[in-house]
């Protein structure tokens, strides 16, 4: 199949199919013509700020009806790295609400509220506002103790109503320096997270599967590196003058994920 024409899709959810409070214009006919026509998706995310539960019950107010198991987000492919690496007490950075997505692991600190030992791993997603230097200071203690760092994304920013507001790439890095240490990337743009969601629909990583999303690094970027196509949409964090000034070239450029499948 040519790669102008893919036989399945990964979609990206902030910023591709919703955006703000509401749903990008077509976007939920768009999911309706891949049903129609059986082309398997799956919706990936890097978001950390919501569990898959929730997610799901945030899209359906956005009339975008989908099940828990269309979707793959970091914090799900975060727990499975951190099970895979031998690792159970972790000192969780994330969201309260994303808490529940890393069941199986105890949770000690952190944004957890239950205090403990010494943890053999710190995971980060995207706190935002709730980042305080005591926060900051704790992972640090940690990693200095000798624990790993996983972070669920790397993102440098997203679109927060009509600004561009830090996402966790900026921490993770801040982490990384401060402890001279590199983290290891759960989502996107980590291989093993396309692989994972490809996987789920049993198709290999090749061309004929594309990543559309709005971040030119962790979508395109990183589907590219990882042997799928990378499609960038002109809706989310999209800027055209970083489109023009990057290396990254995408596979495709879209007015938006409402021509998917048209």
């Amino acid at each position: 199949m040519p790669p102008s024409a893919p036989s399945a899709y990964l979609l990206d959810l902030d910023g591709t199919l919703y955006s703000g409070d509401a749903a990008i214009p077509g976007a939920a006919n768009a999911l309706e013509r891949l049903r129609r026509r059986r082309v398997p998706f799956r919706l990936v995310t890097n978001t950390t700020s919501r569990s898959r539960r929730m997610l799901v019950e945030r899209l359906a107010g956005y009339g975008l009806t989908v099940a828990a198991d269309e979707i793959v987000t970091a914090t799900l492919a975060g727990a499975t790295l951190l099970r895979a690496r031998g690792f159970s007490r972790v000192a969780p950075f994330v969201l309260p609400a994303a808490l529940e997505d890393l069941g199986g692991l105890t949770l000690l600190g952190g944004t957890s509220d239950r205090a403990g030992g010494p943890a053999e791993a710190v995971v980060l997603g995207d706190l935002g506002e709730r980042w305080t230097y005591a926060l900051l200071q704790e992972a640090f203690d940690h990693l200095m103790a000798g624990a790993a760092l996983v972070a669920l994304s790397r993102d440098r920013y997203f679109r927060q109503g009509e600004r561009l507001a830090l996402d966790a790439g900026p921490f993770v890095a801040a982490l990384e320096y401060a402890a001279n240490t590199s983290a290891e990337i759960a989502g996107k743009p980590s291989p093993a997270f396309f692989a994972a969601a490809a996987g789920s629909l049993n198709l290999p990583l090749d061309r004929s599967v594309a990543m559309v999303g709005d971040d030119l690094w962790s979508d395109v970027e990183g589907a590219q590196r990882a042997g799928i196509q990378g499609w960038l949409v002109r809706t989310g964090k999209f800027r055209e003058d970083v489109l023009r000034s990057g290396s990254v070239r995408p596979d495709r450029v879209l007015e938006s994920v409402a021509v998917i499948g048209s």
